[in-house]
């Protein structure tokens, strides 16, 4: 390995430029706007995966935007890592608050990377979490010191609930045969304190429509008169949950996993400060499920978020309308046992229910994942956890994440192999928001750390 991270350290800063180059490219998969950005970012992915040394590359056709596949078969009777990744990104909404353009990449230093990080966005999630794999395989290709075969899926709608990934999987069954799937989409505690994700919360993403008249009306001359769909909106949302911050729909917590009393003082063990905690996100308190500590309900614990409302005038000035329409986006992430088809229907049901009858609702289901737990006595983390053992000179910590990678549960469901998740950012990143940003050093901790990954996995299957 020696090789390998000389190779690293000579070409650091050319990858740094390749990141930014990919960053410059708007591959939001939620816009149609952005299709043609889309593809190219999935042809830039390509392009320099052929560069590093991979062979059969290809842009495979879905659905909608294509997977980038490639590989290096060294010996069939070597292990195999599927790399997954994705390039889509978030949209940059609100653009407003950016301190720079979302796709004009700038470095700047911060309290958390005193060393500098990249503010744009996808910088963190997922693409330069998923160019580090591209740049620790190229090390190990030109320093001719690759010990495993390896494949590569990377995938253009990760954001948009990966719906064409699992008819690709099972389609190509054989093609993406492997001992274990590499993943770095996940996070670490702090640049002191590595830490492997164990868990994932699934997920059921839907948006509610609620109508009451059947056009716009004037305030003064209805109101008070006829419903209005934003506020009984509202009213509804507020039924969502008890006093305790316990979700109200009947059977949401019927299949929800006890987790043990050992485990959650485990959990609570890792280094973690509430005020801290608060002091990051400007709030003066925290805010959940009565009886769980903070990082219990952002990871086992089930919940449900407004993700946007709207209705009505939003425009300057004033308009004196009692709208004939309101909606909202809507989240629950789901815990393990929970399915999100069924706890889909459970808020369809209840919406429905306490819904009045001055108003019409409408429930509209857009994406969802299971959710996912990883053991921690497989070879893959004992690989994981070495290599990052070596590079951070410290034993990571097993850690779940509130976050959800719907395909995970898939890929053991449909490929029949395990994954482990090997993230290198930080909570504090700013992912999905404004100001997202990504750490040189974790950036560059990430592409010295993952060629470990493949020779311990190696020795560890033999």
């Amino acid at each position: 390995m020696d090789k390998v991270q000389a190779y690293i350290q000579e070409n650091k800063e050319r990858y740094l430029e390749e990141l930014m180059d990919l960053l410059r490219i708007p591959s939001v998969s939620a816009d149609p706007a952005y299709k043609k950005d889309v593809i190219a970012t999935a042809k830039f992915v390509a392009k320099e995966l052929k560069k590093a040394g991979a062979q059969k590359v290809e842009l495979c056709k879905t659905a909608g935007y294509p997977i980038v596949y490639g590989e290096k078969i060294i010996d069939k009777k070597l292990p195999t890592i599927l790399v997954y990744g994705h390039y889509d990104v978030q949209p940059a909404d609100p653009i407003e608050l950016w301190e720079s353009g979302p796709f004009d990449p700038v470095i700047k230093k911060t309290k958390t990377h005193p060393q500098g990080a990249i503010f744009a966005r996808g910088a963190c999630d997922d693409k330069g979490q998923m160019y580090m794999h591209l740049k620790a395989f190229e090390a190990m290709m030109k320093s001719k010191s690759l010990p495993c075969n390896v494949k590569f899926m990377i995938e253009g709608e990760e954001e948009v609930g990966s719906e064409n990934l699992g008819p690709f999987c099972k389609k190509n069954k054989k093609k993406l045969a492997a001992d274990v799937v590499l993943v770095s989409d996940t996070s670490i505690i702090n640049n002191r304190t590595p830490s492997i994700t164990t868990g994932l919360r699934g997920l059921s993403y839907l948006e509610v429509e609620v109508t009451g008249p059947n056009r716009d009306l004037h305030s003064g001359v209805y109101g008070g008169a006829v419903a209005n769909p934003i506020n009984i909106l509202a009213k509804m949302i507020a039924e969502m949950h008890d006093k305790n911050n316990r979700i109200k729909i009947p059977g949401f917590y019927e299949d929800v996993e006890i987790v043990t009393k050992a485990e959650r003082k485990q959990m609570n063990e890792a280094p973690f400060n509430l005020k801290n905690y608060q002091k990051d996100l400007g709030i003066k308190d925290v805010n959940g499920e009565k009886s769980y500590t903070t990082l219990e309900r952002t990871s086992i614990r089930p919940t449900l978020d407004v993700n946007g409302m709207w209705g009505g005038y939003i425009g300057d000035g004033a308009k004196t309308v009692l709208p004939s329409k309101a909606y909202a986006k809507i989240s629950m992430r789901l815990v393990p046992n929970q399915d999100p088809k069924k706890i889909t229907k459970l808020f369809t049901d209840y919406f429905k229910k306490i819904a009045p009858p001055s108003v019409k609702v409408k429930v509209m289901p857009h994406h969802g994942g299971e959710p996912a737990v990883t053991p921690t006595d497989s070879l893959e983390y004992k690989a994981a956890e070495m290599a990052m053992e070596k590079t951070f000179g410290k034993r990571p910590i097993p850690q779940r994440s509130g976050g959800s990678i719907p395909i995970i549960a898939l890929f053991e469901k449909v490929l029949g192999i395990k994954s482990v998740l090997m993230g290198f950012g930080l909570n504090s990143d700013a992912i999905h928001s404004p100001n997202e940003h990504y750490g040189l050093f974790n950036y560059y901790k990430g592409i010295e750390t993952i060629p470990y990954f493949y020779q311990y996995y190696k020795e560890l299957k033999k």
